[in-house]
């Protein structure tokens, strides 16, 4: 969820999320089916409404299987079952997902004959993975890095209200977007690269002395 969700309304969206996730809990349904299935949607989604041109319908879809990213957390914290397996695949679908998103906008800008703005929905699928994948190695590398100005929340927020916009008529919409995202993205992958380097050179230089 965007900063502003995890804030002053969390509570009361956690609220309404764990209620949902106990009665999936009931019925038999996983966290992880949850993930899977979230990201099929986005998928499909991505291939078979964003790429086409079915924008509107593609929004719409793609914003409902966005709950699927708090439901999944609910119902492992529910049932008290949160794993590193599930942290895993919960990551691993997120960037699955959103490669999908912006490989659907970027097709769908080229087959318009908007090059510019296929290139810049490209740039900002590398750039938005890069985001993740310099978290996860730094992490992995002992140096918590969750920093930068557009995390997940924000870059899917900006990219759907530039696909709106785009619906309603405006020209040019989503290679400003995606312009945006591109430039923010990459903003933020060097911000945690200097993070990164300055937590991992403390730590170095503390077991130096």
């Amino acid at each position: 969820m965007a900063k502003f969700l995890r804030t002053s309304g969390r509570a009361g969206v956690r609220r309404y999320v764990d209620a949902a996730a106990k009665v999936l809990i009931r019925v038999g349904v996983s966290a992880n089916a949850v993930t899977v299935t979230g990201t099929a949607v986005v998928v499909g989604a991505s291939v078979l409404l964003l790429a086409p041109g079915h924008l509107l319908a593609g929004l719409i879809v793609v914003a409902l299987s966005v709950l699927t990213d708090m439901l999944d957390g609910a119902i492992a914290r529910v049932k008290g079952t949160t794993s590193r397996f599930g942290a895993l695949l919960d990551s691993t679908c997120d960037r699955l997902a959103d490669g999908a998103i912006f490989a659907g906008l970027a097709y769908f800008l080229l087959a318009e004959g908007r090059g510019v703005g296929a290139a810049l929905a490209l740039w900002a699928l590398i750039a938005s993975q890069m985001v993740s994948y310099v978290k996860a190695r730094a992490e992995s590398l002992g140096a918590e890095c969750n920093v930068g100005i557009a995390e997940r929340p924000e870059r899917l927020i900006i990219a759907a209200l530039a696909v709106l916009v785009e619906v309603l008529g405006v020209p040019w919409s989503l290679e400003v977007g995606m312009g945006l995202l591109a430039v923010l993205a990459s903003i933020t992958v060097v911000q945690r690269l200097v993070f990164a380097r300055a937590v991992l050179a403390s730590g170095e230089e503390r077991i130096d002395v």
